[in-house]
């Protein structure tokens, strides 16, 4: 009869070093909190617990969020020995919510761009614009999830692949608008979540694109650029055309237009978010 033994030190030296890595995530999200603080200028707990604003828990929301996707990248990537892998687990993590913040001033400059975000989300508790804020986050902190995921990654092709992504982010937002009958700056104004959650499944299905395209062993970082260029124009199209199917395929007896612009029907806007990443989702696993 075969004897079972256990390495119990092993075994200590692995609960102790799962609990410190929990509590180093614990303290980034208060760092990340802190940062978010600073750079926005307003207090996040008046906020959500005295004005009970949407808004800010949905972009809060996100931003957690992302800060749990690129730790989690970060801490899945080879080992170097605890205390090496534990440096770069901090390093990344709090390179990534630099980066998250980053994220968000672009998105006030170049993605919303037709009114004032702050005010959206601070003045008139906008859930619709604290959704797209969340998206930015979370396709962001993908794309850079995607970076520092296995070998030969490293923080130049993590900054390189994030302002792809920001570059892939404002393209899809000028296509979308483009080729849309309604201005969704303007419904998203209007407090339209419906038009916030459809816009923002678009978003998110780029980041898990770049993540899908990017993932793994980085060998030759320029071939890697043109392979993600290309996946990105790629998504973007389709995505824009997935738009014009929901009707066809989906929405068969109703007009999804104008079941999220004039009813703002938020199921249906919920509805375009879900099937945009579904559709992304397959993609990252054939790509």
């Amino acid at each position: 009869m075969e004897t079972i033994t256990f390495d119990f030190g092993a075994i200590l030296s692995q609960l102790l070093q799962g609990l410190f890595y929990i509590t180093v995530f614990f303290l980034l999200l208060m760092v990340a909190k802190w940062l978010k603080h600073f750079f926005n200028s307003y207090a996040l707990d008046e906020e959500l617990v005295e004005k009970d604003n949407t808004a800010i828990g949905l972009s809060f929301a996100g931003y957690c969020l992302s800060i749990a996707i690129i730790f989690v990248a970060a801490y899945s990537g080879s080992t170097k020995g605890f205390g090496m892998d534990a440096l770069e687990v901090i390093g990344y993590s709090l390179g990534g919510i630099l980066l998250l913040n980053l994220s968000r001033e672009i998105n006030n400059k170049f993605i919303l761009t037709k009114f004032p975000v702050r005010k959206e989300l601070i003045e008139d508790q906008n859930a619709g614009t604290g959704i797209v804020e969340a998206a930015v986050y979370i396709s962001s902190a993908l794309i850079i999830a995607g970076s520092i995921y296995g070998e030969g990654g490293g923080p130049l092709s993590a900054l390189i692949f994030f302002v792809i992504g920001q570059i892939g982010l404002i393209l899809f937002a000028w296509m979308y608008e483009k080729t849309i009958p309604y201005s969704f700056h303007h419904e998203i104004e209007q407090d339209n979540v419906a038009a916030g959650a459809g816009f923002s499944g678009g978003l998110i299905s780029i980041g898990i694109i770049i993540m899908g395209a990017i993932s793994g062993d980085v060998n030759h970082l320029l071939q890697d650029i043109i392979v993600v260029l290309f996946d990105l124009l790629l998504v973007i199209v389709f995505l824009i055309i997935l738009r014009f199917v929901l009707d066809r395929i989906i929405l068969r007896k109703s007009n999804l237009l104008d079941e999220i612009t004039r009813d703002q029907n938020l199921g249906a806007g919920i509805l375009e978010m879900v099937l945009a990443i579904s559709f992304a989702t397959v993609m990252f696993f054939m790509i």
